[in-house]
């Protein structure tokens, strides 16, 4: 299949199409300001130099003409340059075809531009009756004056390469940053099909055997796991949701969880009213919480607790879950974190925030903290939001109230 035209196939083995090379026409009104203002720097400098030698002052329109001439010729030589730089680059793997070209160009441009100018002083020459030997004085003025001429050329090429290499650079950054927004997405995806498979089995195993003892307790389950399921799907593609929406999402998991659990399983969740607006990743809590109970509370022998803690401090958010669980030996600890709820989520947070963010593991007395630490953002209200007169109380407060307790 043919790439899009604004991309190359990659053939180096890699299996990405990487974009191409940047192409770009002259903005001509830009050109010639340019020409333009160096042609009157040219001129006065000019003017300067002959009034110091005590020349007539009638010499102005000749140094004018000649001045911004010289200029604008090699104005018109731009585009050519500009073509040259772009399709033959000095670089690495394309040094020797470059030089090829560029060697007799700059020889050619600077002969070009050395008789057009005397041609400009031979029409001079020749309006105020003046003999001018137009071979002689190109001769003449190349002896002179080809290095600088040269210096020119090179000037050109340079600047146009600047531009080039500046150009990819930044759609580099850029390319590189939308690649980082899929790698994380395509990470949360990854964590949300991680869980559907084996809490789904685990939820309707849970279902088929309260069927046969308790008709309205399986009914029950089935109806927060069809929450669950639309609350996934509602924040399906979001990378980012309020602290708020994620508390409600992990107390759906939780709720189902108690189903399988009952009296064996306790919650407690401690949250600052200020940190409900807070930005977190999306399913940030559903692999520590789910981590907590499989290592945690299902290992222990009676009733286990599992504590959810959310707080402003300063530019930072801190959350943590922490269970009283059997806990997990050394190389328990470290089987947990190479897996995939785990390392996916220590990825997102790396690649979200970079340094600016903690995710550690503390081995308790009992059981186990998982500590996250992120820089504080908060949702942004709309005017709905503002709108509202008497909100609806958030479902992970009265899910079971008797384990909710809000910081003041």
């Amino acid at each position: 299949m043919k790439p899009p035209p604004d991309r190359h196939l990659d053939l180096r083995g890699t299996g990405t199409d990487v974009p191409a090379r940047h192409r770009y026409g002259l903005r001509w009104p830009i050109v010639l300001l340019v020409a333009t203002a160096l042609g009157l720097l040219s001129t006065a400098l000019a003017w300067q130099f002959t009034m110091a030698l005590g020349r007539p002052a009638s010499h102005w329109r000749w140094l004018l003409i000649v001045n911004c001439a010289y200029w604008y010729l090699w104005a018109c030589f731009t585009p050519a340059i500009v073509w040259l730089s772009q399709h033959f680059r000095v670089e690495r793997g394309g040094l020797l075809r470059a030089l090829m070209v560029h060697l007799p160009s700059v020889f050619l441009f600077a002969f070009g531009h050395i008789a057009a100018m005397q041609g400009v002083q031979w029409w001079l020459s020749t309006s105020e009756g003046r003999t001018f030997d137009w071979w002689t004085q190109v001769q003449r003025s190349a002896l002179q004056n080809l290095d600088w001429e040269m210096m020119t050329y090179w000037a050109i090429a340079g600047l146009s390469h600047a531009v080039l290499y500046y150009r990819e650079s930044h759609d580099r950054a850029l390319h590189a940053a939308q690649l980082e927004t899929k790698l994380v997405e395509a990470q949360l995806a990854a964590l949300q099909q991680q869980l559907h498979p084996h809490f789904l089995f685990n939820t309707l195993h849970a279902v088929s055997a309260l069927m046969h003892r308790d008709v309205d307790a399986a009914d029950r389950t089935l109806m927060r796991l069809s929450d669950l399921l639309r609350l996934t799907l509602e924040q399906l593609g979001q990378t980012e949701v309020t602290l708020k929406a994620e508390l409600e999402f992990v107390s759906k998991y939780l709720e189902i969880e108690q189903t399988r659990f009952a009296d064996r399983l306790h919650v407690h969740f401690d949250i600052h009213p200020d940190a409900l607006d807070a930005r977190v990743p999306n399913m940030l809590l559903q692999p520590l919480v789910e981590n907590a109970i499989k290592h945690g509370v299902s290992k222990k022998i009676g009733p286990g607790r599992i504590d959810i803690t959310a707080r402003p401090d300063g530019d930072k958010l801190w959350l943590e879950v922490r269970d009283d669980g059997a806990g997990l030996s050394e190389t328990g600890l470290t089987a947990l974190q190479k897996g995939i709820g785990v390392s996916t989520t220590r990825a997102r947070l790396q690649r979200l925030f970079g340094a600016e963010c903690r995710f550690e593991f503390h081995r308790l007395q009992e059981g186990l903290a998982v500590l996250v630490v992120i820089p504080w953002r908060t949702h942004r209200r709309g005017p709905a939001d503002s709108a509202t007169v008497n909100p609806a109380p958030e479902p992970w407060k009265l899910w079971n109230p008797r384990i909710f307790r809000a910081s003041s």
